[in-house]
């Protein structure tokens, strides 16, 4: 580890120190969920279709939902976003370690989501930022972050990855089996 990381790292475990809930979190029906935060990678082939499964999972259950986008794509000149820039976290919106804005964090937590769901794949310290400081009751990943944050993890097989719409219909039958 060079020295930059090590820095990076001493700063980002301040930040998670400072930052995270203190909520306590467990798995929750879906029926006592009324409010939710998902974020998906728009880098993944499948945004598109999760999007519109998130969205419609939402609805069905009567959840207020929120969907946030992870774009750290390098954008080139005359490409546009395909999201919508208050909710996408962008490359530019993350400070030298790697924390989101606080704008982007006041939005996720205006919602006062009771459900916190990360699609994103990769381990990166943006998503672990948002999903310790969110005050959800119920938190569900991909990967699990360190200090056991999700209370449901659903991963994809090493061998052969899913897209983020596949691995949100695995999730569904796990909501499914928990409605109450």
């Amino acid at each position: 580890m060079n020295v930059i990381e090590g820095i990076k790292g001493i700063f980002r475990r301040s930040c998670l120190k400072k930052y995270s809930s203190d909520v306590p979190t467990g798995i929750v029906p879906v029926s006592d969920l009324h409010s939710a935060v998902a974020f998906i990678d728009v880098e993944d082939t499948s945004f598109d279709e999760c999007k519109v499964l998130l969205v419609n999972f939402f609805r069905e259950n009567g959840i207020k939902g929120e969907i946030f986008f992870f774009d750290f794509r390098h954008l080139s000149e005359g490409e546009r976003l395909i999201t919508s820039i208050q909710t996408t976290i962008l490359r530019k919106d993350l400070n030298w370690f790697g924390r989101p804005s606080k704008e982007k964090v006041k939005l996720m937590l205006k919602g006062e989501p009771d459900l916190f769901i990360s699609l994103i794949s990769k381990e990166e310290f943006p998503i672990e930022f948002m999903a310790k400081c969110s005050r959800a009751r119920f938190k569900i990943g991909r990967r699990q972050l360190p200090g056991n944050t999700f209370d449901l993890v659903v991963s994809d097989s090493k061998e052969k990855p899913c897209s983020e719409a596949d691995l949100f219909r695995q999730m569904l039958v796990y909501l499914g089996r928990i409605k109450g």
